[in-house]
């Protein structure tokens, strides 16, 4: 149902003249020099827009549409809640059934000696509110100089101060003033950009862990809190860890006592194969972040999922200083949790997690066969419904195009005109692909072609250019 009669130019005219975009040219968006799409319907993996253009979305939104568009009994779970009880605040020990229910849901979802779970709106907000657990834990035990966190160089972990500081991306630093002085980063886990020659994936990883106790020791263990980690890295650039790599780092972190947050907003909820990123790569998390497929994005809705040890300290806080004072007024939203519910119903019904390993390994064997060899493709990688091709000058030499060329940019330019949604990550020039989990070995299919196509489209114009 049409929210007005206005046609699809004068959208665009009102987007421009209002909306303030997230990661986006403003001053060209103003002018309308940048595509301005009005989204106006979806089915499956399907979206359009208002002047009916279809595409196949190979990247389900943001990562976040795993059980695809269309899910009547996500929809109808909101529609029943709004009806009954649309708000009420979880603070002060007040409670209600689809929080509570959410909450013993995603404990047991997860397993691991998790506990509790803390309820936002966002994977920011959640990371914000593990960063100052972290810290209210070590004040608690009488460490209030153990406050630093250590990232990875390419991690993303939200955009806020703290969160935008724990992101590795340079992008989403310049000119905030960002990353605060408690952040460190350190090695990105990418053996095939940076491993050193004849290093093999193993060998790789434990030098990753050594340049983490390295930096351990530089600043001192007493002062360094915590350590977070997607278990796929996302934004960055979809990049599976080599192997070893989590049982390597586990090991330094318990060496120094060193909280572990598993960054789990991509990777959680069937997305790699398994139930969490962190049971595939045996992953022994302090505190779990949960957001994008908790939902599927029907509403917004994340988690803090908080451990055994944390939460013995948190409960020993209050004891002796009273209620702890964190909170975000729409933290256990009813609509989202009854949402958050029907997903997770969701997906133990239709088996989303078998599904996931049997079209997983069909499309990355298709890439593979489809890309590898490819002139200007350095790398095909991947793990459950997540892929990425990675563009290079020289995929044997490592070597990458200039950034001028926007390489990866045109790629998914390409790719659009040929009827998918993909992503030009922000790190490389780097198609990545989370399309929804239910998508079919057809469709599958659909992406492979149509990534073989424009790759090969954009190989053209860079030799009628002469850049290659």
């Amino acid at each position: 149902m049409r929210l007005s009669n206005l046609g699809t130019e004068q959208l665009r005219e009102k987007d421009r003249s209002f909306v303030f975009h997230p990661s986006t040219h403003l001053a060209k968006h103003s002018r309308g020099e940048t595509p301005n799409r009005i989204m106006a319907g979806a089915e499956g993996v399907y979206i359009w827009d208002t002047e009916g253009r279809r595409s196949l979305d190979g990247f389900g939104g943001l990562y976040c549409v795993n059980m695809g568009y269309g899910c009547t009994e996500i929809a109808e779970a909101i529609a029943r809640q709004a009806h009954e009880l649309p708000f009420a605040h979880v603070y002060a020990s007040q409670g209600t059934e689809p929080v509570a229910l959410l909450a013993e849901a995603v404990v047991e979802y997860f397993g691991q000696n998790m506990r509790r779970v803390y309820f936002g709106l966002s994977g920011s907000d959640a990371n914000e509110t593990n960063i100052k657990l972290v810290w209210y834990y070590n004040n608690i035990l009488g460490r209030p100089d153990k406050k630093k966190i250590i990232s990875r160089n390419r991690g993303y972990h939200g955009s806020g101060l703290v969160t935008g500081s724990l992101t590795g991306l340079p992008f989403f630093h310049n000119f905030f003033d960002l990353p605060l002085d408690l952040v460190r980063h350190t090695t990105t886990p990418h053996h095939y950009r940076q491993a050193h020659d004849g290093e093999g994936e193993e060998a790789f990883s434990r030098r990753c862990a050594d340049e983490l106790e390295a930096l351990i020791l530089a600043e001192g263990p007493q002062t360094v809190a915590a350590f977070i980690g997607e278990p796929v890295l996302g934004t960055g650039g979809i990049v599976p860890p080599p192997k070893g790599y989590w049982t390597a780092i586990q090991g330094v972190l318990d060496k120094y006592d060193i909280l572990l947050i598993a960054d789990e907003v991509v990777c959680g909820f069937a997305r790699t194969g398994e139930k969490f990123g962190s049971h595939l790569y045996g992953v022994r998390p302090d505190f779990v972040t949960i957001a994008k497929g908790l939902s599927s994005a029907y509403l917004p809705i994340s988690g803090s999922i908080i451990g055994d040890r944390v939460w013995s300290v948190l409960e020993q806080g209050t004891e002796k200083h009273g209620p702890l004072g964190h909170g975000w007024t729409y933290s256990g939203h009813t609509l989202c949790a009854a949402a958050a519910l029907a997903n997770i119903k969701l997906l133990k019904e239709k088996n989303i997690l078998e599904h996931v390993r049997d079209v997983g390994p069909y499309w990355h064997a298709r890439m593979k066969a489809e890309l590898e060899g490819h002139p200007i493709v350095g790398e095909v990688r991947g793990v459950g419904i997540l892929s990425a091709v990675e563009l290079m000058r020289d995929p044997e030499g490592r070597i990458p195009f200039e950034p001028a060329l926007q390489i990866g940019a045109r790629a998914a330019a390409a790719l659009f005109e040929n009827g998918i949604i993909g992503r030009a990550m922000p790190h490389g020039d780097i198609l990545g692909y989370a399309p929804p989990l239910i998508i079919t070995r057809k469709e599958i299919d659909i992406i492979v072609d149509a990534t073989a196509k424009s790759i090969d489209t954009v190989y053209r114009e860079l030799k009628v250019e002469g850049a290659i």
